[in-house]
């Protein structure tokens, strides 16, 4: 079977994504990070449309690509004048890219209503626009868009317009489902004929191979299965965004796609070694993007390979395909056990397995560590999203905590003035071995200004241990509102060095002490990783 041909469009209209801004910098960076995944084809922006995709393929000038083919993307050239005089044209050539990408009106509706334009005028823009490109010597991939629409609608014009493209001496067609309504079903039946269709038109005009793509988008949260659809009749070229982003609802999510087809369906995209970065480059995209990772998404997603039910643990501590599709390490991602209130002695006893911790010493088995765990619980705790303070409470039910620091006292003094914001300030008390030691240090709020004391009184023992380590994520839960400013409250806090991420919870009456719980346990939790 032939190859996919895996075309990322993350940096283009995965940008258009609600409050997702890459600058121009974090757009190469991306754009390498995509090469060494083995991405075929990475379309980089709209050069002319903003100074920022400018200033990408000025940069890019710079890079050599291993294995991607960087891409210009545009449109046709406008009504009414001649393809060399279209100042969208010239800029996709200026930007130098070895392919370029163009899409055109498929569905009449837009061509008529929309665009104020005629179906032959449309089409001789289409057939003007590759020709030009073609004679600078690019690379053209010629984008349908509205295609299933525009096909429903007149089925003859639709495929018109592909056939427009092949005549302009388009290696590669790419039906759109731009507004991501479309179903399976159909994608499958449009596609059969498109294939068909351009094959005949092919062999009749004598025109040279041409290849098929598909692009969806995940308006109707089909655009995976519509792309996966369309490969099945005959697309070899799959456009789609790292984690789906994109705008309204996102398009194809290249994270799923590419396991899908390389596992699933056993069709050649990118090697194993390259699917084992799927994870990295899933996380590394969404920190760009400034988005929070999506623990449910399939595959990559801290989520997608985690066990809570007791019944399901002991059955995969035996045969872990009972309740796994696949081995999450060929994606790079890795089995998780939750911890909580529904947990059985097998979640203990794989969880103790996979954080190095002995269980049975000092008389404390798992089913007395289940019996403590629903007990705090009760509390508020919640340890199935505290893998760091789950550690910590493990080795201490079993006496083999051994705390790196410990707190000898704290305070924190916050000062409001007129017209200003309040400032915080913080001092801490704290003992390592034989020595205490005694900082103070402000901060944006009260926990702020207690991280950075606790941070700088640990620095002079453990310098070398915290210089990678910084806080992501702070969470404040009331538990029990109905008490007022008495209730409960739930405070988690995320931590990550270069290597991992890691959680901890902190529970109390009181905000502070809440979140001095989970703090704690967070620098632990990171001092006691490097000693392992």
């Amino acid at each position: 079977m032939e190859p996919i041909l895996l075309y990322d469009t993350t940096l283009r209209d995965g940008a258009q994504g609600e409050n997702i801004n890459f600058s121009a910098e974090e757009m190469i960076k991306i754009a390498q990070k995509l090469d060494a995944l083995g991405i075929h084809y990475i379309e980089g922006g709209w050069p002319g449309s903003n100074p920022r995709d400018e200033r990408f393929f000025e940069l890019a000038k710079n890079i050599k690509f291993q294995n991607a083919r960087l891409t210009a993307f545009g449109s046709t050239r406008r009504p009414g004048i001649t393809a060399d005089e279209d100042q969208n044209l010239k800029a996709l050539i200026k930007s130098s890219t070895p392919a370029v990408t163009i899409f055109g009106k498929t569905w009449d509706l837009h061509v008529e209503q929309v665009m104020d334009n005629t179906l032959q005028e449309n089409l001789a823009m289409i057939k003007d626009s590759v020709e030009f490109l073609k004679k600078n010597n690019r690379e053209v991939i010629y984008d349908a868009e509205h295609f299933f629409d525009g096909y429903l609608a007149n089925r003859k014009y639709a495929l018109q317009t592909l056939m427009a493209a092949i005549d302009g001496g388009a290696e590669t067609v790419v039906p759109c489902d731009t507004n991501g309504g479309t179903l399976p079903h159909d994608i499958e039946a449009i596609m059969n004929d498109v294939y068909d269709t351009l094959n005949k038109y092919r062999e009749k005009t004598n025109s040279p191979p041409i290849k098929i793509g598909i692009h969806t988008h995940n308006d109707s949260g089909l655009a995976v299965a519509n792309s996966i659809a369309a490969i099945r009749k005959g697309a070899v070229m799959v456009q789609g965004t790292i984690n789906g982003y994109g705008e309204r609802c996102g398009n194809a999510d290249l994270i799923s796609i590419i396991p899908i087809l390389s596992i699933k369906m056993n069709r050649q995209c990118i090697s194993k070694e390259n699917l084992a970065k799927l994870k990295s480059i899933s996380r590394f995209v969404s920190d760009s993007a400034n988005m929070t990772p999506l623990n449910s998404r399939p595959f990559v997603g801290k989520s997608a390979f985690a066990h809570k039910g007791g019944i399901h643990v002991s059955a995969i501590m035996k045969v872990p395909r009972a309740y796994e599709h696949m081995n999450p390490e060929l994606v790079g991602n890795e089995r998780r056990v939750l911890i909580s209130d529904l947990a059985g002695k097998s979640n203990v006893e794989y969880k103790a397995r996979e954080l190095g911790i002995e269980l049975g010493a000092n008389g404390f088995d798992s089913r007395k560590i289940v019996s403590e765990i629903k007990r705090m619980e009760e509390k508020g705790y919640q340890f199935e999203v505290a893998d760091g303070s789950f550690k910590i409470l493990m080795e201490k039910l079993t006496k083999q905590f051994k705390p790196l620091f410990e707190l000898k006292s704290f305070r924190v003094h916050i000062e409001k003035e007129k017209d200003r914001p309040c400032s915080a300030h913080a001092t801490i008390k704290i003992s390592v071995g034989d020595t205490e030691e005694i900082t103070a240090a402000e901060g944006n709020g009260p926990v702020g200004a207690l991280d950075n004391a606790l941070r700088k009184a640990l620095e002079k023992f453990y310098v070398a241990d915290l210089d990678s380590m910084h806080l992501v994520d702070f969470k404040v839960r009331v538990i029990d509102a109905w008490e007022g400013t008495a209730a409960k409250v739930r405070v988690l806090i995320e931590s990550r060095d270069e290597y991992s991420i890691w959680s901890t919870i902190g529970v109390s009456e009181d905000i502070i002490e809440a979140s001095w719980q989970a703090l704690a346990d967070s620098f632990q939790y990171k001092l006691s990783k490097e000693r392992t």
